[in-house]
């Protein structure tokens, strides 16, 4: 007599394995898109040395803001008071040196205290009251941006806080946010003639942005926790169905308080950087950027339903960002088609990441 073999104990194959990845969709578009900007933009600079770091700046900082989103969203959650919570970072600092003579590294540490107040704050509002996260938090976005503009207008009389930087360029807390890297390096490339040297003959870029560490770092620490770790599976099973997991005893209330936290820390790291590579804050940077990191990590695969995702998919989907961001500039391309582009590349990535799971799923 045949026995019957339970399906969830049958062996899959190999394709089918990568399909369920879910980063596959944004490693596809990446290759995508960097292929049709090779052809493109390919005799422009954008794949020159310095159009290179230009790239990869912008998709570390917004990778940096994508990894703890990614992780909220695999638990079930949105925060949509990141945006804000950066400009609110960044005035912390400013107005901490500027107005209340703290020193630097004084003040990026009370910006970091404040961000682990805010996502704390949010996610107790957010279990306590049982609204939506994505009510909760845009309550938040609003008194965040409010509270920043109303203080810093009526202490400093203006928007901006400038010279915050003035007199700590070569410390090494400036250093560690907006330094730059592999110096050595791009000067010997320079030298063997790997990349195009200035007229001087110094290298085109002083190097690689910190930033870039930074996210490449977040992004192999956020891989880790989720596949490596108990706390991974609690994301996973919170976001997947938050009754069941409760029901076998994951504590899904510290689980989400700490995913707010983390967000709300990824956006001081965002702002802290901004502002140490600039020398300034403003109180309006980092509108809209909650709407771009929710862009990154459903472009690399994150389902709006939690449960699913990973951290690499979204440092993709940050990576496909910057390229298309710079790709356009050195095209030529009006830049207020870069947002249409978007739109459309979440609506796609949407559809194929439903497409692949369905098929995943009844693949055998």
């Amino acid at each position: 007599m045949a026995i019957a073999i339970d399906d969830r104990l049958a062996p899959t194959s190999r394709l089918t394995r990568l399909m369920r990845r879910p980063e596959l969709g944004a490693l596809a578009g990446t290759i995508l898109v960097i292929a049709a900007f090779a052809a493109l933009a390919g005799h422009t600079g954008l794949f020159t040395a310095r159009g290179l770091v230009n790239v990869f700046q912008i998709a570390a900082e917004l990778g940096i803001l994508a990894t703890p989103t990614a992780l909220l969203m695999i638990g079930g959650e949105f925060d949509l008071s990141i945006g804000s919570t950066i400009g609110f970072a960044g005035v912390v600092i400013g107005m901490g040196v500027t107005e209340f003579g703290l020193p630097l590294w004084l003040a990026i540490l009370v910006a970091f205290a404040f961000a682990i107040l805010i996502g704390y704050v949010n996610a107790v509002l957010f279990i306590k009251t049982r609204l939506p996260s994505f009510i909760v938090t845009l309550a938040a976005m609003f008194i965040l941006r409010g509270l920043t503009l109303a203080v810093t207008r009526g202490v400093t009389g203006r928007t901006q806080i400038p010279y915050i930087t003035r007199g700590y360029e070569d410390t090494w807390y400036v250093d560690l946010f907006a330094g730059t890297t592999f110096q050595g390096l791009y000067r010997w490339m320079t030298d063997i003639g790997f990349i195009t040297a200035r007229p001087d003959g110094t290298p085109p870029v002083a190097g690689l942005p910190v930033s870039v560490l930074w996210w490449i770092a977040l992004t192999a620490l956020a891989t880790w926790v989720l596949l490596n770790t108990r706390f991974g599976n609690w994301i996973f099973a919170v976001g997947g169905d938050e009754n069941a997991a409760r029901n076998v005893g994951v504590p899904v209330a510290r689980v989400k308080i700490i995913l707010f936290i983390m967000t709300a820390l990824g956006a001081t790291l965002f702002a802290t950087i901004q502002v140490l590579t600039v020398g300034s804050a403003d109180t309006l940077r980092g509108t809209q950027k909650e709407f771009e990191a929710i862009i990154a990590a459903v472009i690399g695969g994150c389902l709006l339903t939690g449960g699913y995702g990973s951290a690499i998919g979204a440092a993709f989907g940050a990576l496909i960002f910057g390229f298309v961001q710079m790709g356009i500039f050195y095209t030529g391309i009006d830049t207020d088609w870069f947002k249409v582009f978007l739109g459309a590349m979440v609506l796609i990535a949407v559809l194929f990441n439903n497409y692949v799971r369905r098929k995943a799923t009844e693949a055998r």
